[in-house]
């Protein structure tokens, strides 16, 4: 048999997850907008959880790949991030994220941002290795995310390598000990 007939299929839409948050005066930066590393930890979580339904095993963030800012979210506007996992390898999988915000007095809606972020789904002593079902995406959105999928996984791939070799050369010196030039 081949690893594809082996393999489940599930759908984009049996990982979606879909959180809603109202954005407070705490949760602002100083141009009196949502802290981008506030709408990073909530992506981070809604695109866990879709790891999880996926895989149905214990998943850990690789990486965050992207994360494009289109449009500021203001006090009293509602951030709602919708996921999804839009790739896989072996064990690994792409999930992307849909940024939308909301104007709550008048309704109005605007794709905040967009990202794309990898989960590894790791071994465990009960389930062993784990190898994640492929995704086959149903919708015009799904199919058009989903397409891009292997050039940038060739890019993550590329990234990766690069990351590899630019940690080794990195000093692990205390910051108070490097030389001064």
């Amino acid at each position: 048999m081949t690893e594809s007939k082996e393999r489940k299929i599930k759908r984009c839409i049996e990982s979606r997850v879909v959180q809603t948050h109202r954005v407070l005066p705490s949760d602002l930066n100083h141009h009196q907008t949502l802290f981008g590393g506030n709408l990073m930890s909530l992506i981070d979580n809604t695109a866990s959880i879709s790891a999880a339904r996926h895989s149905r095993g214990v998943t850990v963030t690789a990486s965050m790949d992207s994360l494009d800012f289109l449009h500021p979210i203001y006090s009293n506007h509602s951030v709602c991030i919708e996921s999804y996992v839009s790739g896989v390898g072996k064990s690994s999988m792409e999930v992307f994220c849909k940024i939308m915000g909301e104007d709550l007095m008048t309704g109005k809606r605007y794709l905040a941002a967009t990202s794309f972020s990898t989960f590894v789904s790791t071994k465990t002593k009960e389930q062993g290795d784990i190898i994640v079902p492929l995704v086959e995406p149903t919708t015009e959105e799904e199919c058009l995310v989903c397409e891009g999928y292997q050039k940038r996984r060739e890019k993550r791939i590329i990234n990766r390598e690069f990351n590899e070799r630019f940690a080794n050369a990195i000093s692990y010196a205390a910051p108070w000990e490097a030389e001064v030039f």
